[in-house]
């Protein structure tokens, strides 16, 4: 949700400021990119060396750098998808309610027109006292976003509310507010991926070249615009960055058909990447099969369609397939297009050059329902899942 997102921080001066070197950690981590702005009280907390080095980015502190070279606040609003202010003083809290300029993160925040985040973090009296609570609500008319702060231990000694909520819990609050702004947010999307193995013995079986990249590459363009991700998936070696993608491991066609089939209901789309088997063994052998005879003969039936059992059961959900040929590409797509009761198909050439199994980049051809038909260019395959996804955004007039 956060990947390659532009988070700027704001940083006031209170205690809670040493927790923003772990913030800006987990960030990064998540992918996002992330600048920095101290207050001058704040540095005496945190130094911006610390927030630099994390970062990755200078941190800036005044409206001015060491080469008097200008840090224009409303450039900074504009490249921000989000400004989060933690910890939010009682000081700053109340510059932001009354409309106050005297430094760059005020500056700021007045020229912000991306969603505004606040931490609250002080002293137990402080937070209670009725103008904290007043500059809060005000702010909240300004269509700012409050993360409640905490109860436990405060720097005072005391105990009690007014902590400045955990950096995992911020981060949540985060990928909360972006979500909402997302055209998939809460769509229920089913993606199945990677290759089906159909055992032949306990340790021999037949499968196919497929890595399941295309696949996890969906299912993590579909979360990035909002989406509830439910990846079913073979096999496979391939890492998968999110945490927050539902994976469910399966080995055998007929496991990823039961899998599919149960989350099919609860979605809005489904997104068949899947290179299955179209056939497995008729009997599977308890025993290693020794090697004896020159020549060995298996007999195979056909496994479950699964993109031919979804189209069947379909009734509100948009349905996507692919087709990998080597021969006959279009007409081979749209023959699958129907047959499965397909709403678009993505079809690529095994043969070509950059496309097809294992590698890193795919050249694609989406064919809807309607005849309309589009070539794309040879693309990584992360650009090719956005591609898809947008079309699927397109399609369903979900923009």
């Amino acid at each position: 949700m956060l990947n390659k997102k532009h988070i700027l921080l704001g940083v006031s001066g209170g205690i809670a400021a040493y927790k923003c070197a772990h913030l800006v950690r987990l960030l990064v981590k998540e992918g996002a990119e992330v600048k920095v702005i101290l207050t001058a009280s704040a540095a005496q907390f945190v130094t911006p060396q610390t927030l630099s080095v994390l970062s990755k980015n200078e941190v800036l502190t005044d409206f001015f750098d060491a080469n008097h070279l200008w840090n224009n606040h409303v450039h900074l609003a504009e490249w921000a998808d989000v400004l989060l202010i933690a910890p939010l003083t009682a000081n700053t809290l109340s510059k932001m309610a009354h409309g106050i300029c005297d430094n760059l993160l005020l500056a700021t925040y007045l020229s912000a027109k991306c969603p505004v985040l606040v931490a609250p973090a002080m002293d137990l009296e402080m937070y209670r006292h009725g103008s904290t609570k007043q500059n809060l609500e005000h702010l909240k008319t300004f269509g700012n976003t409050i993360i409640p702060a905490e109860s436990g231990e405060l720097a005072s000694g005391l105990n009690g509310e007014g902590r400045m909520a955990e950096p995992e819990t911020i981060v949540n609050y985060l990928k909360a507010e972006l979500s909402q702004k997302l055209p998939l947010s809460g769509k229920k999307i089913l993606v199945n991926a990677g290759p089906t193995y159909e055992a032949i013995d306990p340790v021999r079986f037949i499968g196919n070249r497929s890595s399941g990249k295309m696949g996890i590459a969906i299912a993590e363009a579909l979360e990035a615009q909002g989406a509830l991700v439910k990846l079913v998936l073979g096999p496979s070696f391939e890492p998968i960055h999110s945490k927050t993608i539902d994976v469910q491991r399966v080995e055998t066609g007929d496991e990823m058909y039961e899998a599919c089939l149960k989350a099919f209901d609860e979605v809005e789309a489904a997104i068949c990447t899947a290179a299955v088997a179209d056939y497995k063994p008729e009997h599977v052998a308890n025993e290693k099969i020794k090697k004896s005879d020159s020549t060995f003969q298996l007999h195979l039936i056909k496994t479950r369609d699964i993109l031919k059992a979804l189209g069947t059961r379909k009734q509100h959900q948009c349905l996507v397939g692919f087709a990998l040929e080597t021969e006959q590409l279009e007409t081979y797509a749209k023959q699958k297009l129907i047959q499965k009761n397909l709403d678009f198909i993505v079809a690529n050439n095994a043969t070509e050059k950059g496309a097809g199994f294992a590698g890193s980049t795919n050249r694609i051809t989406i064919i809807d329902k309607h005849n309309n038909l589009i070539n794309f260019e040879l693309k990584s395959k992360q650009e090719v899942a956005r591609d898809i996804v947008s079309y699927l955004i397109t399609y369903m007039k979900w923009a």
